[in-house]
């Protein structure tokens, strides 16, 4: 695992809200902290409406935490294009996140502790 970037069990509750819509809550998140750079909350997917969720052909490297896909969530009024991503094959030492979301915080989609 990089020694810049750190994984812990999130403390709380989290939820994450996009389009008035609660697209999860979960007791399980995940906290990364990458550096000096904000930590994102990692969802287990299991905690997600996944049907508010659409694959996009899109996707990144890490050279530490691996090739991410994105995915773009659907509310009634917009698509909200490449919102969230996930490592799906994380590298070692990243396995934690695998089968987790995260969500890119923005004025349309609130990540927050509840």
């Amino acid at each position: 695992m990089a020694d810049h970037i750190k994984i812990t069990k999130a403390d709380g509750t989290w939820v994450v809200r996009a389009g008035g819509a609660v697209l999860g809550e979960s007791h399980d998140a995940l906290e990364l902290t990458e550096g000096s750079m904000p930590f994102v909350i990692y969802f287990p997917r299991k905690d997600i409406a996944m049907a508010f969720l659409d694959r996009t052909d899109h996707s990144t490297h890490c050279p530490h935490k691996g090739d991410a896909s994105y995915f773009s969530i659907v509310t009634k009024s917009t698509t909200l294009k490449n919102a969230a991503w996930s490592y799906e094959d994380p590298k070692p030492g990243m396995e934690r996140i695998k089968d987790h979301i995260a969500f890119y915080a923005s004025d349309t989609v609130a990540v927050e502790q509840v």
